[in-house]
């Protein structure tokens, strides 16, 4: 693990889902030797302006990982998981079978399989809810484009169409004011394509107005496609102008995300 002190500790940016410099998701990642504040943690996500930023620090069975997006503190990151751990195999030289991180969501575990990583979460089991017309309006969308509307953290919206979100452009300032962690809007893939099921994710809520690829709401987002698909290994796509994917493959109350890493940038922060 590499040392800081009090005014400089290590800072990588790796884009997650993807094999491609400047695709996928974008996170941050900095390892510690011991927490920092609160605030100077959430100082440190809202300077590097993007989606999540990892910190963690080594415990006795693996490392204690807390996530932070330029608004909050948050629950759950898949994106910044994945990040974190393509950190720890390339850079700090960790060569366990499993990396085990204690989160707000419990323990959860990434092992690498070549230039994938797999990410073993746990699943949430959407409760489907009436659509809202202010749903409608701050997507920007109508009641006829829509099958249903769950709630999980996230709101989850089924399109009838995959091309109404490539097209999608929310009113932000709208969809703040809806009562969840973020709202995801998904549809089945072409038959003649390579995915099962797309989506992208709004959280103006939490400060991210749209996050290319979230893992974590695919921890509710597989096990519904399984129930309307009625499978349970999936290829997804998530994102707008910048797109990642990655493999999920629900196991009765977990499901397994994998994904590939590239690291973008390398430095410091200084404090």
């Amino acid at each position: 693990m590499q040392n800081h002190n009090a005014n400089s500790i290590p800072f990588y940016q790796v884009d997650a889902f993807t094999s491609q410099a400047f695709g996928g998701n974008p996170a941050g990642v900095s390892p510690l030797t011991e927490w920092l504040s609160d605030e100077t943690l959430q100082a440190i996500a809202i300077e590097n302006n993007i989606s999540e930023t990892a910190f963690f620090v080594p415990v006795e069975d693996g490392y204690h990982l807390r996530w932070f997006t330029p608004g909050c503190e948050v629950d759950l990151c898949g994106h910044a998981t994945l990040a974190t751990a393509w950190v720890l195999y390339n850079k700090l030289g960790y060569t366990g079978e499993l990396a085990r991180f204690h989160t707000r969501s419990g323990v959860l575990t990434v092992s690498r399989h070549g230039e994938e990583y797999c990410m073993d979460f746990p699943v949430t089991w959407p409760e489907p809810i009436a659509i809202t017309p202010n749903l409608t309006e701050s997507l920007g969308i109508s009641e006829k484009d829509i099958i249903g509307v769950w709630k999980a953290p996230d709101i989850i919206v089924l399109l009838r169409d995959k091309a109404i979100i490539d097209t999608m452009e929310p009113d932000m300032n709208k969809l703040v004011q809806i009562k969840a962690r973020g709202v995801v809007c998904t549809a089945e893939g072409t038959n003649d394509g390579p995915f099962d099921f797309i989506s992208r994710w709004f959280g103006p809520q939490v400060g991210v107005n749209e996050d290319p690829v979230t893992g974590s709401a695919h921890t509710w987002l597989v096990p519904l496609w399984s129930t309307l698909l009625n499978k349970t290994e999936f290829c997804a796509q998530q994102g707008g102008a910048r797109k990642g994917e990655l493999r999920c493959v629900l196991r009765d109350d977990r499901v397994e995300l994998y994904g590939s890493a590239r690291m973008t940038i390398e430095g410091r922060f200084f404090l």
